[in-house]
């Protein structure tokens, strides 16, 4: 049996071509796995759980039918406002920002990566004001009209922030990495949000990036000691 890792998926709407995808993924998931990992950004947007939007609850429902495997969904920077009612109608079980667990005999942090690159400090900025409870009661206190407008308003912004920075500001900086290791003393960390698969080596330990969805369903595999990337069409094996 194989525990699964995704991230990334950004799905849009009924009709993105990553829905159908993410669909017979957990199919996959279903028929070999015993643990499923969401490490956030499911969604492109996400403005609250009482959303009526009908991608939500074609998601909640196919997540919910992987009855044998025990799933577990992450917060990202698009969708963080995932609550309580989604998870429950989902059944999923909502992680911390860190998260360590056991793959066989190795401890691995989990999270979504958008803590980690530090030096974007208008992001970082807005990721603590927007994670705060007074911002969410307020934002989730609008009308759902008010809430789409800001989701497609900084959707916009992130594009053209994201465009106008340099690419080294938009990736996880080394002490950041470094000091996540170090705290939760780990030899394996695994995140997305950076759309930059790779598997990077620092001494006895390894960091994993997951792929985002961008033409392919694309995972991380892990079974025992030995995991295996599925990147744009690509297989790389990991060894611990």
């Amino acid at each position: 049996m194989a525990v699964y890792f995704a991230s990334d998926l950004h799905l849009k709407a009924l009709d993105d071509p990553n829905v159908e995808r993410f669909f017979a993924f957990l199919e996959r998931v279903a028929a070999e796995g015993e643990a499923l990992y969401v490490l956030g950004d499911l969604f492109e947007a996400y403005i609250g759980d009482d959303d009526d939007d009908p991608l939500l609850a074609r998601v909640a429902v196919a997540l919910s039918r992987l009855k044998r495997q025990q799933v577990f969904l992450a917060h990202g920077n698009r969708d963080f406002l995932i609550g309580a009612a989604f998870a429950n109608r989902a059944r999923v079980q909502l992680l911390c920002d860190e998260t360590v667990i056991a793959l066989g005999n190795t401890r691995a942090l989990l999270m979504h990566g958008d803590s980690l690159c530090t030096d974007d400090l208008a992001y970082q900025q807005f990721r603590v004001q927007s994670r705060s409870a007074p911002w969410q009661t307020q934002f989730l206190s609008e009308p759902l009209v008010k809430r789409r407008a800001f989701a497609e308003h900084a959707r916009a912004q992130s594009q053209r922030h994201t465009s106008m920075s340099a690419a080294e500001i938009m990736d996880a900086h080394p002490i950041a990495i470094h000091e996540a290791l170090a705290r939760h003393a780990v030899p394996l960390l695994i995140h997305g949000h950076t759309h930059r698969p790779m598997v990077h080596r620092y001494g006895a330990a390894q960091r994993i990036v997951l792929p985002d969805w961008d033409a392919h369903a694309s995972w991380l595999r892990w079974s025992g000691s030995t995991g295996e990337l599925y990147a744009r069409g690509r297989c790389e094996r990991i060894a611990i």
